[in-house]
């Protein structure tokens, strides 16, 4: 199994490991700064280098509890200690929108909306919800609220907790169905007073990183079901 570094430390660029085997499309690694794609975050690209090569890492993702790193072509033989570079400018820009996607999903969360699913984009960020009466004025003050909260500077922090008391706290709740029964301690990820919940992906430290939210456009799809893109400004 790969040790996941980015999941202590975001911010790692770059970092030193061993290939322990090659797939027909990839390599896994001894440990890893990549983050492999899931939950609505695109997985990390960025280069794998030897003394005397470097391999151009198209993409990551998880494939039978592994963690694989896109390669097409040649690749460095197993047993091989690589360095690990992610393209950092494509993981802070997704980082920013992890954590302004969080806030702004946690207060339209209270205004009554159920979030049905998000996806994180370098430019863009989509949010797909589901409100029961769509109240335009109430729609425009969430999104004011979580500018605010941006620019507060909340302090964004990594902590673990149990299986059985994540599933009892409230908002974590929804992932019980999502969990596979071997996992049983959670990683928790604390946005000042706005968001806490189970989460395994990247976010910045303080939310001032973020900017702040224009939401680009929304969309109906269907009676109660709408979309909704932004962008962040610095």
């Amino acid at each position: 199994m790969t040790e996941k570094l980015y999941l202590s430390d975001a911010y790692l660029k770059e970092c030193v490991a061993r290939v322990t085997n090659q797939t027909p499309d990839g390599v896994i690694l001894d440990k890893t700064i990549f983050y492999a794609s899931g939950g609505g975050q695109p997985g990390d690209t960025g280069l794998l280098k030897t003394d005397d090569k470097q391999y151009l890492v198209t993409g990551c993702i998880k494939r039978d509890d592994e963690t694989i790193h896109l390669i097409e072509g040649e690749k460095p033989a197993a047993g091989r200690e690589v360095t690990v570079e992610i393209d950092w400018d494509k993981r802070y820009a997704l980082m920013r929108m992890h954590t302004a996607t969080h806030v702004l999903s946690a207060l339209m969360h209270k205004q009554g909306c159920y979030i049905s699913g998000n996806q994180l984009g370098v430019e863009r960020t989509r949010i797909d919800f589901t409100m029961e009466s769509f109240d335009r004025k109430a729609y425009e003050k969430t999104v004011k609220d979580a500018n605010e909260a941006l620019a507060r500077g909340l302090e964004v922090s990594i902590g673990e907790m149990p299986r059985e008391e994540a599933l009892a706290t409230e908002g974590m709740i929804k992932l019980a169905g999502a969990l596979p029964p071997d996992i049983v301690v959670l990683r928790t990820v604390r946005i000042g007073d706005v968001d806490y919940q189970a989460d395994g992906g990247t976010h910045v430290h303080n939310t001032k990183e973020c900017g702040q939210i224009t939401i680009e456009k929304l969309e109906n799809k269907g009676a109660k079901n709408k979309r909704l893109y932004f962008t962040l400004t610095t």
